[in-house]
């Protein structure tokens, strides 16, 4: 089975509908939405395009969508909300943490939090501490919007899919990840950022300028991580 694993769209229709053309054209049979889906400038439209597909998706709840859940006033997640409306809120506030395919976990940041941050710099001990408990061999997360392909002493790997929507991979484009067995591979789709950038900003979004600018001049991916790791205390 060949899954697709799309992290951290925020909202970003755009760049959605380029990975779903290239999850076409790469024979995926099941796609995981690993979190932050409406999170964004187009949240009702990122969320009805993958109901789309029908039973071949399965959602895990990001702490972007948490927050939009509860309608927070940080982020824009009232103004998401208001987008979604309460039908497509309730299906959003009912998407587990983790679910399970093919012998892989996969989570928005880890198996037991959807805001817990861990990047590629984060010691050994401390990432399976973050992965406890778990018996699969593969972790697939998302959260900090870096791809990442490690593997622990203990056996784990831990994979970070990256993001599709507002990346900081120092280039432009959707980042992702595909698996087949055992096998991942850490995948970008190119896609016109300059007509999403525009298409953003024409949203009544509250962040729409500095998600398009992102969009436009990605951030460092040395530089996020290292600030992440300040985040978490390291």
């Amino acid at each position: 089975m060949r899954v697709a694993a799309l992290y951290d769209v925020h909202g970003n229709l755009p760049a959605l509908e380029a990975v779903l053309a290239d999850v076409e054209r790469k024979g995926v049979d099941r796609i995981v939405s690993g979190g932050d889906l409406v999170a964004g400038p187009m949240p009702a439209a990122c969320l009805d395009r993958l109901l789309t597909l029908g039973n071949r998706v399965r959602f895990v709840r990001g702490n972007g969508d948490r927050e939009v859940t509860e309608r927070q006033a940080a982020h824009g997640a009232s103004w998401c909300a208001a987008q979604l409306g309460d039908d497509r809120i309730s299906l959003v506030a009912a998407w587990p943490l983790t679910v399970s395919i093919e012998g892989a976990l996969f989570c928005h940041a880890t198996p037991w939090s959807d805001s817990e941050i861990v990047t590629r710099l984060t010691p050994d001990d401390q990432l399976a501490a973050a992965l406890d408990s778990q018996t699969v061999r593969l972790v697939v997360g998302g959260h900090t919007h870096v791809q990442v392909d490690r593997r622990l002493p203990n056996g784990t790997r831990f994979v970070n899919a990256g993001s599709v929507g507002r990346p900081y991979e120092g280039r432009r484009g959707a980042f992702w990840a595909l698996l087949e067995h055992e096998e991942v591979e850490l995948v970008r789709t190119s896609y016109d950022v300059e007509e999403a950038a525009a298409a953003i900003r024409a949203t009544e979004y509250p962040d729409a300028t500095d998600h398009a600018d992102q969009l436009l001049d990605p951030p460092d991916p040395d530089e996020v991580t290292a600030y992440f790791e300040g985040q978490r205390g390291a």
